[in-house]
């Protein structure tokens, strides 16, 4: 088991209800296949840049302990759900 932490942009064009719903969704997930150890919501933020139009995005900060195939399966998830931005996934 590796650590690693995982930092996930939501969009914020369905309201942050919805936002909500995806940050319990991806702790679930994590929950499911590691240790999750802390969920740090930044909150609603102003993006650096327009991503999809949108300018402001709701952020969310994962530390947890996981196998290392993990990641890649995190990650691709990510890429597929709709309401996500933007991830990252770093090893510690």
């Amino acid at each position: 088991m590796s650590k690693y932490e995982t930092i996930l942009v939501f969009s914020l064009t369905k309201g942050e209800e919805a936002a909500k719903e995806l940050l319990e969704k991806f702790k679930a997930l994590i929950e499911s296949e590691g240790n999750l150890e802390s969920v740090d919501e930044w909150g609603k933020r102003r993006l650096a840049y327009l991503i999809n139009d949108e300018a402001e995005g709701y952020y969310v900060l994962y530390n947890y302990e996981a196998k290392p195939e993990f990641p890649a399966e995190l990650d691709r998830i990510a890429k597929i759900t709709d309401g996500v931005l933007r991830s990252l996934i770093v090893k510690k």
